[in-house]
């Protein structure tokens, strides 16, 4: 039997059995033990993958190829971290009464059903499966972000609803567009919407449906990345839910839209005479890194500066794919992969920092360093890390980005200076104060599960000095799939 099997089956299955026994004081340990499942099914087709090369399962519905696999593997492992970390947060969060046992039995189900959906989004073959799983995606999140019951999350989750909602909502009509642009090649009797089999014929899809298909998928799509300016839903989600769903969001869901955007732009690319598709990725990119660096230095509220700097650094993989070539797309997959890693790490750092202060307000967060030395040198070396400093990833993709726009698009490199100095700036004077000023609080009285934070900035290290070479060989197999 596929790992596939296993890697979608045991997230269903843990969100239907937490449903029903969610709200016990041993379901987050369920919750954990699902997730090591869900890594462990992930990396069998991980190796299967590597021996055997692309799969294509289930009469052709499911594809996993370099691609997608390594992200299917990072989602698992994040997924995992991130179920780890929750375990002493949400018990902390239910002593101070803001989870209830319903509320409990809700979060750990829908975490559960939130991997799958995501899952299931990476691996089909099918485009409208993917609408359906980002759609799928959208609800658990929205109950997940909305879970503590307080008026700013339920706001927060509605504004999440709405917009990612009309934002599906334009991605489903692109899909039409897509099955329509079949139909003409291949006839109403053979038409599909199985990437494998529009990928062979993309070259005789009608280009003028495919622009417009293509615009519509990346209005829809890039509304679930947070592309400016269809991201307003993504602060007020990261503010208002609980830590973990923001680590989630940051690290994961948003790396998925992006893998349905780049499976739609590769279709574009074989459609069209033009490079129209890595224009308009290239435009709302840069777009992106520009305004959400210069919206950091407006920020009072941790977690929406570190939301806004996903936005940030979402726009500046959408750049470097809109770019194109070998070396552009191995550095926005490899920008994806420490970014994912990063970021998670710093909410960890954040949710406990945030916990034991009482407030998310950075100017009441101070001298972290004393209260717990490493959810202080957690968020020290994470905030440099995500800002680029050497020698973490960060600054490996981000170099190699730059160097690429110097050489193939020089207009746009004097504003992806500004922005990265701009945000640079803004985070580092506001995270200072936080990790070293002066404090009257007392130490942690749980200690906190910072294995993860440190897991996730050790690899990300690593990969700034030495990419593995299986590793290596999945981003350059992939890179050159997703041409331009």
């Amino acid at each position: 039997m596929s790992p596939l099997f296993f890697a979608l089956g045991f997230p269903l299955l843990g969100g239907v059995l937490l449903a029903l026994v969610g709200q016990r004081g041993y379901a987050r340990d369920v919750n954990v033990g699902f997730s090591l499942l869900t890594f462990l099914a992930a990396c069998a087709m991980t190796a299967q993958v590597v021996r055997d090369g692309p799969q294509l399962v289930w009469d052709k519905q499911f594809y996993v190829d370099p691609l997608n696999v390594f992200l299917v593997t990072l989602t698992a492992f994040v997924g995992l971290t991130t179920a780890i970390f929750s375990r002493p947060y949400m018990r902390v969060e239910q002593d101070h009464g803001k989870m209830t046992p319903v509320r409990m039995r809700l979060y750990h189900s829908m975490y559960q059903l939130f991997s799958f959906t995501m899952l299931l989004a990476l691996t089909t073959n099918n485009l409208g499966i993917i609408w359906v799983a980002m759609e799928a995606a959208t609800l658990t999140t929205v109950l997940l972000v909305s879970v503590y019951r307080t008026s700013a999350s339920l706001e927060a989750a509605w504004k999440y609803f709405i917009l990612c909602g009309v934002g599906i909502a334009q991605a489903l009509f692109g899909t039409i567009l897509l099955y329509m642009a079949a139909d003409r090649v291949l006839g109403s009797e053979h038409a599909t919407l199985l990437w494998t089999s529009l990928n062979t014929i993309k070259s005789q899809l009608d280009p003028n449906i495919m622009t417009l298909a293509f615009v519509f998928l990346l209005v829809g799509y890039g509304t679930k990345v947070g592309l400016v300016p269809l991201h307003s839903w993504l602060p007020d989600a990261h503010a208002e839910g609980p830590t973990p769903v923001s680590a989630v969001l940051s690290g994961l869901l948003l790396n998925v839209a992006m893998y349905a955007l780049l499976r739609c732009k590769v279709l574009a690319d074989g459609a069209l005479d033009s490079a129209i598709a890595g224009q308009l990725m290239m435009g709302f990119g840069l777009l992106s890194v520009t305004v959400a660096a210069f919206f950091l230095s407006r920020q009072k509220d941790v977690k929406r500066m570190f939301s806004y700097s996903s936005i940030e650094h979402m726009g500046l993989i959408t750049f470097a794919f809109g770019m194109g070539g070998p070396l552009a797309n191995f550095a926005g997959l490899l920008h994806m992969t420490v970014h994912s890693l990063v970021k998670s790490a710093i909410f960890f750092a954040v949710g406990h920092a945030t916990q034991k202060a009482g407030t998310q307000v950075m100017a009441d967060i101070r001298g972290l360093i004393k209260v717990n030395p490493t959810v202080g040198w957690g968020l020290m070396v994470g905030t440099m890390a995500i800002l680029g400093m050497p020698p973490f990833g960060v600054f490996a993709s981000e170099f190699l980005i730059l160097t690429t726009a110097m050489r193939e698009q020089p207009w746009a490199t004097p504003f992806l200076f500004l922005a990265l100095g701009v945000a640079f700036a803004s985070m580092l004077v506001r995270v200072l104060p936080m990790v070293f000023g002066d404090t009257i609080l007392k130490p942690l009285a749980h200690p906190p599960a910072l294995i993860p934070v440190f897991v996730h900035l050790g690899l990300a290290l690593m990969l700034g000095l030495y990419i593995p070479p299986y590793l290596n060989g999945w981003y350059v197999q992939a890179a050159a799939m997703l041409g331009g």
